[in-house]
């Protein structure tokens, strides 16, 4: 595995992550690390805007096929920072610092990551608390530790959830389990979260790390233009109407088939229907 805390990439002035964010590369996998142990890896404004320059860098990094989000020691995340991010922001008394504090803070949470141009995988290895579930449900795929911990408390401060966290349950779990858990405050494990769907799957503690490289690798090993396109038709196409969708996907095939230099429809109608190499569902087809 290479260490990204060396200075330079081929020449290039050193990378924006370090202190904050780590990262680490391995065949094509970014390992991106929340790096506040001490503190659960809660979000604070310094975490946000190092996160923003680190989703800008790798997005152009070839090192970077897929993008893995974990966090360092026993924690994801426990969510926002309740006095670098809040308490002492509104102490300044400052409507456009707090303004830029949010803003960047969504900047990577849900506006970037959502959309992020290669694929993305959650790996939650421990406490996923609050305002985290953002980037959590912004991650394409999400795989979790059997004991991780999980939980909306804002409920016990006094307060709703803030930001946009009911809006990414919304999007992945159902109605009655997102209400009971924003509701009551009460704690759920990584078992739970597969359950009502809040991540693909739960695995051991001991195969957290095995299990989402082995994902992350399926996912780096295939086209990278076309997972693009697939990925980005589906999350726009779910907020539109049928003919709206037709439209667009019908759009977001001719683009891939445009901007994909693998040319890889014709390698696999090519080898499905000439050469009788390939067979849907029984593996990829063979880049050429």
């Amino acid at each position: 595995m290479e260490s990204a805390d060396r200075a330079a990439h081929n020449g290039d002035a050193s990378p924006p992550w370090g202190e904050a964010v780590l990262v680490e590369f391995d065949a094509g996998i970014a390992w991106v690390t929340l790096n506040r142990p001490d503190k659960r890896n809660a979000m604070n404004p310094r975490l946000n805007e190092e996160m923003v320059a680190t989703l800008d860098a790798l997005e152009g990094d070839e090192r970077c096929r897929v993008l893995v989000l974990t966090g360092a020691g026993d924690s994801w995340s426990a969510g926002m920072d309740l006095k670098e991010y809040f308490r002492d922001v509104d102490a300044t008394g400052d409507p456009a610092l707090q303004k830029r504090v949010r803003r960047t803070a969504a900047e990577w949470q849900w506006r970037r990551l959502s959309t992020y141009s290669k694929p993305t995988v959650a790996m939650v290895n421990g406490w996923c608390f609050g305002g985290a579930f953002t980037p959590l449900v912004a991650c394409d795929l999400a795989v979790a530790a059997e004991d991780a911990g999980f939980g909306l408390s804002e409920i016990n401060w006094g307060i709703p959830p803030g930001s946009v966290v009911s809006r990414a349950l919304a999007a992945v779990v159902p109605q009655r389990d997102a209400l009971y858990h924003i509701m009551t405050g009460e704690t759920f494990d990584g078992r739970a979260a597969e359950r009502m769907r809040l991540v693909n799957e739960a695995v051991p503690g001991e195969r957290l790390r095995e299990r989402t490289r082995e994902l992350a690798a399926h996912l780096a090993g295939m086209n990278p233009v076309v997972l693009q396109a697939a990925k980005t038709g589906y999350r726009l196409a779910a907020g539109m109407d049928w003919d709206q969708a037709e439209d667009y996907l019908y759009a977001k095939l001719e683009q891939s088939q445009f901007r994909d230099p693998e040319q890889g429809r014709s390698h696999g109608m090519e080898q499905f229907l000439d050469d009788k190499t390939f067979r849907p569902g029984l593996g990829r087809y063979a880049r050429g």
